[in-house]
């Protein structure tokens, strides 16, 4: 199953071992669930976990930060992004991952904003947009 995670969750997984975003994390990392990544996701990524503010926050370095994109890239399917889509969502950064989950393939577009998406014209769209805690139940319902 490939999945395409907003910036928040991946953020939610490196603030808390306890959530539902870290126990996704996990499953990428156990390659028990795919991730979908194009070059503007992973910069977004960067740009948004090393801001001084999310490195305080996290209290990591900006070098361990480099190993978790590092270790998601490696992890990651990876795909060129070739045209853009505008689904008029609220926010103009979100179309990023809209279109990362649509050129993917993605099942889903995980993300903690889901009210931003779900404003947006996606209705169409072959993948789902959900909050990590629905996906995490979804996917335990399915595969334990």
């Amino acid at each position: 199953m490939i999945v395409t995670l907003d910036t928040n969750v991946v953020l939610a997984a490196l603030l808390s071992r306890a959530g539902a975003s870290h126990l996704i994390l996990n499953l990428i990392i156990e390659e028990k669930l795919n991730i979908a990544l194009s070059t503007p996701v992973v910069l977004e990524y960067d740009e948004v976990l090393n801001r001084k503010e999310m490195l305080k926050q996290l209290n990591i370095s900006a070098s361990q930060i480099e190993d978790v994109l590092d270790l998601l890239v490696l992890l990651a399917d990876k795909y060129s992004i070739y045209y853009r889509l505008r689904p008029n969502l609220l926010d103009e950064n979100d179309n990023l991952f809209v279109e990362c989950a649509f050129t993917s393939n993605s099942h889903y577009l995980i993300t903690s904003n889901i009210k931003d998406f779900k404003r947006g014209e996606l209705k169409s769209y072959p993948f789902k947009v959900i909050t990590p805690g629905e996906f995490y139940y979804h996917w335990r319902c399915k595969n334990e």
